[in-house]
């Protein structure tokens, strides 16, 4: 049993990691999003699954909020927010879709070289995880650098959230509490998010980031 414990668990964080990549590859906003619902519903199923492994079952609450608002209402709130707004449903990247997941691959192996050798006597279930969650937060991190627009840094910093959660649930869990203020933290910064993409729209009429870097007199 327990090697099917590690089995599982491995296949649904390194999923999470593949899911990224998925992400870093799309072009077109309306795939990025149901890339992320497919992150954060890979996350879900992680969370179970430790929350099962584990006998922790405040574990499942956490797989809810994620099934709930990350995999469910918060890609169809972005996908109106970008109806309404009429962004551009293309995205625009800082580097060509070869060097971004170049630049991933090599962060996910500087995740697994630091991670593994850092957590060498923890338990060999959590070291892995955190390894595959340091990943996680690494390539959002990556897509908020190369995309310039600001739904598609929604989505990275969405993703590193998720990187953050998995990390949690990995090292054997954390105390609900805990993970209810992360929930309504999450949901207030996306209601923040979508309240300032409006203002955005509405003072400079696009939400790409290179534009308003030359708004402000700013040429990259």
């Amino acid at each position: 049993m327990r090697g099917l414990s590690f089995d599982v668990a491995h296949l649904l964080a390194g999923g999470l990691v593949l899911v990224s990549f998925m992400q870093l590859y799309q072009d077109r906003l309306s795939a990025l999003l149901n890339m992320f619902a497919l992150h954060a519903l890979v996350l879900t199923l992680s969370v179970a699954w430790q929350a099962y492994i584990q006998d922790a079952p405040h574990l499942y609450v956490t797989a809810l909020i994620a099934l709930v608002f990350k995999a469910i209402v918060i890609p169809i709130a972005l996908h109106r927010i970008i109806v309404r707004l009429g962004i551009h449903r293309e995205i625009d990247k800082v580097v060509g879709v070869g060097a971004t997941m170049l630049l991933g691959m090599g962060l996910v192996a500087l995740s697994m070289v630091v991670m593994l050798r850092v957590t060498a006597d923890a338990d060999p279930l959590a070291r892995e995880d955190l390894a595959f969650a340091l990943a996680v937060v690494l390539l959002g991190l990556l897509m908020m650098v190369t995309r310039r627009n600001a739904v598609s840094q929604v989505v990275g910093f969405m993703s590193i959230e998720n990187g953050l959660v998995l990390a949690a649930t990995g090292a054997k869990g954390m105390p609900l509490v805990v993970e209810i203020s992360i929930a309504f933290s999450v949901l207030i910064a996306f209601i923040v998010i979508g309240i300032f993409l409006f203002r955005i729209r509405e003072r400079f009429d696009t939400v790409d980031v290179q534009a308003l870097d030359r708004f402000r007199g700013e040429r990259s």
